[in-house]
């Protein structure tokens, strides 16, 4: 059987298990003309466990219209923020500091993103943490 052609990929962050055919899911999808309550089915059916969270979604929509999508782990700054008990980073993150997080909740948040990470080890997977954590004004203790 022939591959199916690819005719867009799309990437968008969605609330797991709470996608609804409004914005950002409708806007996103609709040009495409795939079902978009399918989707929202699907996509809410495979992230119900980590509801709570955003999850990124990469959808593979295809010429027939059908579509498959992968799931990717939470945005660092989300798991940063969550960990550091902060509803944002600071303002100006060379002078303000938003918050803390230990070098084991830095090494935690690694392991989580280590799939989607183009890091071949856990310590320079947590160096990119790190860095991500400088640039929101989020520091980092021992």
């Amino acid at each position: 059987m022939a591959k199916k052609k690819i005719t867009a990929l799309v990437k968008i962050q969605i609330q797991a298990g709470a996608a609804t055919p409004a914005p950002p899911v409708g806007t996103a999808l609709g040009p495409h003309g795939i079902n978009i309550m399918d989707f929202c089915k699907a996509y809410n059916s495979a992230t119900e466990n980590q509801r709570g969270t955003i999850v990124p979604v990469e959808i593979s929509i295809f010429e027939d219209r059908s579509f498959e999508f992968i799931t990717k782990t939470p945005p660092t700054p989300f798991l940063l923020r969550q960990a550091a008990g902060i509803e944002k980073g600071a303002s100006n993150p060379r002078t303000d500091v938003a918050g803390t997080v230990t070098s084991a909740q830095v090494r935690e948040i690694a392991e989580i993103k280590m799939p989607d990470l183009n890091a071949q080890e856990i310590d320079a997977a947590m160096a990119q943490i790190a860095g991500t954590a400088r640039s929101m004004g989020i520091q980092v203790t021992n």
